[in-house]
């Protein structure tokens, strides 16, 4: 098997601790990944924190990287022109690498023209000087990252988490991306998406009535379980349930269980060889036609396409 190469462009002022997620999660998967960590000079960086990091590449390993990844760096140090070295630096990832920003590293990718008429996000509280900046740019500062194909952009700190073992498991199945996340000791994936942590004033523990519901939801998925029914097994109105689901998770309840369903038929789609209108009854949806269209939305594939490559095998679908 081939090793895909990471690099990893360390800018001034980094934040050390996601300067080091990328290592720790592709790290885990040594016959099948390799990390290399540069700056734009092969010098020190300075982080955030009180110290610097030494780092072993220059500019020249961006030129063999599979995936560049960009770290988040101080926000104090954001520009809406691209610095001249760091434009100097990207100058050199070839054609089709795939690109993966983090927090603030969204806006060098916007600065370099890369996410024009494209969708990103990145850290909810910075959301709206990035679209003053770049409005050319489709910025969704909800969710948790963004995959649009070839680039990948994402929120702050453990947001990188995510998009990693997104990418392991877009590279490699389920399975593969569950082991990582065990080693590392992190869920495999989180529900919700930024407004989850947004600050603003947060209802009491009492109020916060939704989790046990969406545990229920869960274990019955194969159900309609329309919006009447989840708000009276929460036992609260209409109205209250949408709101404080929407202030619990980030989304609404519709949105989370298509989500949740097609989360579902992925991870059935990897692991069985049912049918496709097997699978659509397992997890809820009316038809097989019906698991076609959302799988499509939320991946851009056929189930079948979706199997195969996950699976590398030819199965029915």
């Amino acid at each position: 098997m081939r090793v895909h190469r990471v690099v990893v462009l360390a800018l001034d002022g980094a934040y050390p601790f996601e300067l080091g997620i990328p290592s720790r999660i592709f790290g885990a998967l040594l016959d099948r990944y390799e990390v290399m960590t540069c700056s734009v000079d092969g010098g020190p960086v300075l982080t955030n924190a009180d110290f610097s990091v030494s780092v072993g590449h220059g500019p020249e390993a961006l030129a063999t990287a599979d995936t560049v990844l960009l770290p988040p760096f101080d926000i104090s140090r954001l520009s809406r022109e691209l610095p001249p070295r760091v434009g100097e630096a990207l100058a050199a990832v070839r054609p089709g690498t795939r690109l993966v920003s983090i927090c603030t590293g969204a806006f060098v990718l916007a600065a370099a023209g890369l996410l024009d008429g494209r969708p990103a996000t990145t850290h909810w509280a910075i959301a709206d000087v990035f679209t003053s900046w770049y409005p050319q740019v489709a910025m969704d500062p909800d969710v948790l990252f963004v995959d649009d194909g070839d680039i990948l952009t994402s929120a702050g700190a453990a947001s990188c988490v995510d998009v990693c073992l997104h990418l392991v498991r877009r590279d490699h199945g389920t399975a593969v991306a569950n082991h990582v996340a065990r080693a590392c000791v992190v869920p495999p994936w989180r529900e919700g998406g930024q407004a989850q942590y947004v600050d603003y004033p947060v209802p009491s523990a009492s109020a916060n009535g939704t989790a046990a519901t969406r545990q229920w939801a869960l274990e019955n998925l194969q159900r309609p379980l329309p919006l009447t029914e989840l708000a009276e097994h929460a036992r609260m109105s209409l109205r209250t349930f949408a709101r404080r689901f929407n202030e619990e998770v980030g989304t609404s309840p519709g949105r989370w269980l298509i989500q949740q369903r097609v989360a579902r038929a992925k991870h059935l789609l990897e692991t069985t060889d049912l049918a496709v209108d097997d699978i659509a009854g397992q997890v809820g949806f009316a038809t097989g036609t019906s698991l076609r269209e959302h799988l499509h939305s939320a991946v851009g594939v056929s189930p079948l396409a979706y199997r195969r490559a996950f699976r590398g095998t030819a199965s029915t679908g």
